[in-house]
């Protein structure tokens, strides 16, 4: 009898965990859209499909079910960018080669990148006590840097920059997570 009783329960749990497993996402899913759609229409500096793409690339995001965990998520994933550009800024400043101008920028670029690793920790420890006007002048900060990052680079005619994407896409999230934010201080 036991036998029969636990060749039942094995498919019933299997079918449960798959079942709550499919369709947890599917809530975290429509926020984010929500979210985003919002944050889009809110913000000229928005895209609606960075947005959602950018968040649900980040596995957290698909079991969030509020408003405030997915603006942590959007600030620990703007440190994430920063800190991976920060990196790829190291490994330019290697090439012994690099145009000297280029090499002046790319240190400026470090050194913002650098100080905003801890304003986007202090973001998030901002947001996570709800003080969100602190949380906004933080990440507010970290978008600053990213816009004199490229302005520095267009000091000198037909200088390029080799950031352009990583800073406009810093730009971006900053100023996804400063929708959201926002859209908590207006609550």
């Amino acid at each position: 009898m036991w036998q029969t009783f636990s060749s039942f329960l094995f498919p019933f749990f299997l079918f449960l965990f798959i079942f709550t497993s499919t369709f947890h996402g599917v809530p975290a899913n429509n926020l984010i859209r929500q979210t985003c759609k919002k944050c889009a229409q809110r913000d000229p500096n928005v895209s609606y499909n960075f947005c959602v793409t950018s968040l649900e690339a980040t596995p957290k995001s698909h079991c969030v079910d509020d408003l405030r965990e997915l603006g942590i998520i959007s600030i620990k994933l703007l440190r994430r960018n920063i800190t991976n550009s920060r990196s790829y800024i190291k490994e330019i400043l290697k090439n012994k080669k690099l145009d000297p101008f280029i090499r002046s920028r790319l240190h400026d670029c470090f050194d913002l990148y650098s100080d905003a690793i801890p304003a986007t920790k202090q973001a998030v420890d901002d947001f996570k006590s709800k003080h969100y006007d602190d949380a906004n002048i933080d990440v507010s900060s970290v978008m600053d840097a990213s816009t004199t990052c490229e302005d520095g680079f267009k000091e000198k005619e037909g200088a390029v920059s080799p950031l352009t994407k990583r800073n406009n896409d810093m730009f971006q999230l900053s100023a996804i997570s400063l929708s959201i934010i926002n859209m908590l201080l207006l609550n």
